[in-house]
């Protein structure tokens, strides 16, 4: 179960300072989505385990080596020939998004120190490595091309550009009435846990109950349902709750079932998790790599299979939305087939019969010298022409009115899946997708497999046999 930005932010700070000044002294990749840094300092050697594996991003300090490759990868060698002996610089995390960044102070050839940084994107399936100076990509453990994705290309060369995000507000810079205001004013019929995520960059669903819980709210309350009591509470909570992450006075916990299953993580106790044990932990890391002992390797058919739906469905409403675009602009010349046709009934008798075209003064613009060139068919009479151009643009005000509706119920679609998405790619627990599931039944983009009912076998009849006088009748 991953981190949300919340939490993360206090695990930045304790490997920041416990890992600053260090050098880098060796440097694996056990694996195509692992790196291993040993970093040295005076009294000891710290392990950086850093992964990025889709369904389990993960960054935390380790005392257990994984077997490496006998022949390092590209990746790794690069790494060792720009980075080892360098020193960390600082830690620092991208706003309050899973993105980490590792400045690393190295010598140049000319003996002056150059920064380079590894920057850590922990964002499931779209989670990479990418080593980058002076903002140009040198490499990344995951290339990505642009059949991959077109809006962001991860390629040796490439300027290094920010994962696209959503404008959603920090906690560690505005205050908690200025949340709640935004809640109200902008998800007033949406689930408060919902709304929570959509607004707070960071904010995972673990951290978004949680502090509903502590408000005295229920979970599924709609924002629109809030009294003035209730966002007072919210208010205080949200407080609360950021000035505990800003002064680093985290209390790391880990919530697990009877049968020492994973429930959630966080840099909090977690009381709305009921019927669990709460384990603290002194530090955010130690209570990650906790977590990695407690569930071992994990996969998630269910999470990628409504991943992959989503993306179809987000494919396909793209699609429509271009070929709607594209019929809108169409519509939009009806107004010229209007004018095309008054002004034929204007010079009716001026117009000789079977012309292919005419030149006519434009009677309805300002500039009175302005001639329009009317395309007409030689087959019929002006007055049928002009009547023709009526009906093509009754026919296209029509479909205009239509593609609009269309087009607009269309963008609505995709900004519900975009929120779903987003929503997914936060969720971990079986209960948030199982949540997210029900979501799409209830809102006709999945269909529940119904199995088909046998059928009662039916009894098998013997013919009856009737002897009458010596006769076998069946």
């Amino acid at each position: 179960m991953s981190l949300d930005g919340l939490s993360l932010s206090i695990l930045i700070q304790e490997l920041h300072h416990q890992l600053i000044g260090g050098r880098i002294d060796k440097i694996f990749q056990p694996d195509k989505n692992t790196l291993l840094l040993w970093i040295r300092q005076p009294q000891e050697t710290c392990k950086l385990f850093i992964s990025v594996a889709a369904e389990n991003p993960r960054i935390y300090m380790t005392k257990d080596v994984p077997d490496n490759p006998a022949v390092p990868p590209a990746f790794c060698m690069l790494l060792r020939k720009h980075l080892e002996s360098g020193r960390i610089g600082q830690m620092t995390q991208q706003g309050l998004d899973r993105i980490i960044i590792i400045d690393i102070d190295v010598r140049a050839e000319q003996g002056t120190i150059t920064t380079k940084q590894l920057i850590i994107e922990l964002m499931d399936k779209h989670s990479n490595i990418i080593f980058v100076h002076n903002d140009i990509i040198l490499d990344s453990i995951k290339r990505v091309n642009i059949y991959m994705s077109r809006q962001r290309q991860v390629l040796p060369g490439r300027p290094y550009l920010l994962p696209p995000g959503q404008e959603r507000l920090n906690l560690f810079d505005i205050s908690a009435g200025e949340v709640v205001s935004q809640l109200v004013t902008q998800h007033q019929n949406t689930v408060l846990t919902k709304a929570l995520i959509y607004t707070v960059n960071g904010m995972g669903p673990v951290s978004a109950k949680e502090i509903i819980w502590r408000a005295g709210l229920p979970e599924k309350l709609l924002v629109n349902a809030l009294d003035e009591a209730d966002k007072q509470s919210l208010i205080q909570t949200i407080a609360e709750f950021t000035a505990v992450l800003k002064s680093a006075a985290a209390e790391p916990t880990v919530a697990i079932s009877e049968q020492s299953e994973l429930l959630a993580i966080a840099a909090f106790p977690l009381e709305h998790v009921k019927n669990a044990k709460q384990v603290p932990f002194s530090s955010m890391s130690s209570a990650v790599e906790y977590t990695e002992a407690l569930k071992g390797p994990r996969k998630r058919p269910a999470k990628e299979a409504l991943h992959k739906l989503l993306l179809a469905e987000l494919s396909r409403l793209q699609r429509k939305k271009g070929l709607l675009e594209a019929e809108l602009t169409e519509a939009l010349q009806a107004d010229s087939y209007r004018l095309f046709a008054d002004t034929l009934m204007i010079y009716l008798h001026d117009i000789p019969n079977q012309a292919t075209q005419v030149t006519l003064p434009d009677l309805f613009n300002d500039n009175n010298e302005k001639q329009i060139l009317i395309p007409l068919d030689p087959l019929l009479s002006p007055l049928v022409n002009a009547q023709t151009y009526y009906t093509k643009y009754n026919k296209w005000q029509r479909r205009q009115q239509m593609t609009q509706q269309q087009l607009q119920q269309c963008m609505q679609e995709l900004t519900y899946l975009e929120s779903v998405l987003f929503t997914l790619e936060a969720a971990d627990s079986p209960n948030d997708l199982e949540e997210i599931k029900q979501e799409l039944v209830t809102s006709g983009y999945l269909q529940l497999k119904v199995k088909p009912r046998k059928q009662a076998a039916q009894p098998s009849f013997k013919p009856r046999q009737l002897v009458i006088d010596g006769i076998t009748i069946l």
